[in-house]
């Protein structure tokens, strides 16, 4: 770890207007360069773009082009900062290559496995999560200008675009990492961005299990529940690990089945070969050629599928979703106000399971409740509890010890399991045996 330099960028003047805690301490790949190596960051830079033709660099593809425009920088650094060596010398290259053809400030944290998300605030605010913790980082942009271009960065290559008309946007990076992004007026302060980074070292549930997401019995009943063609809802706050766990659960999925998968964007990752995977696209900017998440599912209907995976559900999808589940078929109800009767018998009929995250405040994220969907009473959904997470204790260190239990009710689909052959005491001990 490296204390901030005696001179910190933070001093008030130039681009680095902000001042750094006395006692921060940061990594050497996210200190802020000295004010005298920012400059000269700047100046070869500026030089860069002059002198090169970045945008037919940018052609050549993601390790091409930063081979290029290194080997570019390191011979314009020569002529303009002679006297840099060692370490420092290597961070303003990596400084520059990051502006030149990555994305700037946010680079080194994108590359960072170990981070989990990333959030601009501001020019002078990047937050990054690590181990469900979030943390302030010493990066910054040097203006909103320096934001943007990023932005265009971002969403240049999936033909997204972010302006008056559309302030806000969802795009993808090259390895799957989700990007929301929302401009001014909306935030007034600040183009933000938000960066939901893809793991290339998935979670598989073995995982899940050893960091204590869930358990080993509640991954076994779960793997037999999608075995058995149930329909299953990942449901949970933002950050909770929806996605992790979907993506752990598909690989129960037999390989010889067909899967379709609905997304917007494309972030699911499954282990199977036979996958189909669709994406949502937005309007252009005349407002037209918009292809909902709805219009995907209709059409996946049509695919033969074995299964059908909509990765996130926010709108009117989500009743043809319901549909689907019953009935094999999809029908066309938009533009018509349906009773929240008739939305909650479809939600009965069509769920089987409810499997519930949360983020705990020491940064954890666990399964709490898988939870089985009964049928109605009146207008109400009925529910039962199948396993419960239960909160034993808080350690001296803030961490939260508990347990993910049965709670020994017996689900109504249980009949499945015993034609299955697969014995339900097993995963649920000391349930309460029916008539």
């Amino acid at each position: 770890m490296l204390k901030p330099p005696t001179e910190s960028p933070g001093n008030g003047t130039g681009p680095w207007n902000f001042t750094l805690p006395k006692d921060a301490t940061f990594t050497d790949e996210y200190a802020p360069l000295l004010p005298e190596d920012e400059r000269t960051a700047q100046l070869v830079h500026q030089r860069l773009i002059q002198e090169v033709d970045v945008k037919a660099v940018e052609k050549l593809g993601a390790d091409r082009s930063v081979e290029a425009v290194e080997m570019a920088t390191r011979a314009l650094l020569a002529e303009v900062g002679p006297a840099l060596y060692g370490e420092r010398k290597e961070r303003v290259i990596r400084r520059i290559v990051d502006d030149a053809v990555g994305l700037g400030p946010l680079q080194p944290l994108v590359n960072d496995l170990s981070i989990s998300e990333v959030m601009v605030n501001s020019p002078d605010e990047i937050y990054f999560e690590r181990d469900g913790i979030i943390y302030l980082s010493a990066l910054r942009f040097r203006d909103r200008d320096h934001v943007s271009l990023v932005i265009d960065r971002i969403i240049a290559p999936v033909g997204r675009r972010v302006d008056e008309s559309s302030p806000f946007v969802d795009a993808r990076l090259p390895d799957g990492s989700r990007v929301n992004i929302i401009i001014p007026p909306l935030v007034p302060r600040s183009p933000t961005i938000t960066i939901r980074k893809f793991r290339p070292d998935k979670y598989d549930m073995q995982d899940l299990v050893q960091i204590g997401t869930l358990t080993q019995t509640v991954a076994d009943f779960l793997r037999a529940a999608v075995q058995l063609r149930l329909n299953i809802v990942i449901s949970g706050g933002t950050g909770t690990g929806k996605t992790t766990l979907l993506s752990a659960l598909s690989a129960y999925i037999p390989e010889r089945e067909r899967i379709i998968t609905i997304e917007d964007p494309i972030e699911l990752k499954l282990h199977q070969r036979h996958v189909i995977a669709c994406e949502a696209r937005p309007p252009n900017i005349e407002g037209r050629n918009e292809v909902a998440q709805r219009d995907l599912l209709r059409n996946a209907l049509r695919m033969r599928p074995d299964r059908i995976i909509v990765g996130e559900v926010r709108g009117a999808e989500a009743f043809d979703m319901m549909q689907a589940m019953n009935t094999g078929h999809v029908m066309l109800m938009a533009g018509f106000d349906l009773p929240v009767r008739a939305i909650r018998e479809q939600m009965a009929a069509a769920f089987h399971l409810v499997v519930q995250l949360a983020r705990f405040a020491d940064g954890s994220r666990r399964v709490v409740t898988v939870s089985e969907v009964v049928g109605m009473e009146e207008t109400t959904v009925t529910m039962q509890e199948l396993f419960k997470f239960e909160v034993a204790s808080i350690e001296p260190d803030g961490r939260i010890d508990g347990a993910l239990a049965a709670t020994g009710l017996m689900p109504t689909f249980a009949e499945r399991f015993t034609r299955a052959g697969i014995a339900l005491e097993s995963f649920l001990p000391n349930i309460a045996r029916w008539a």
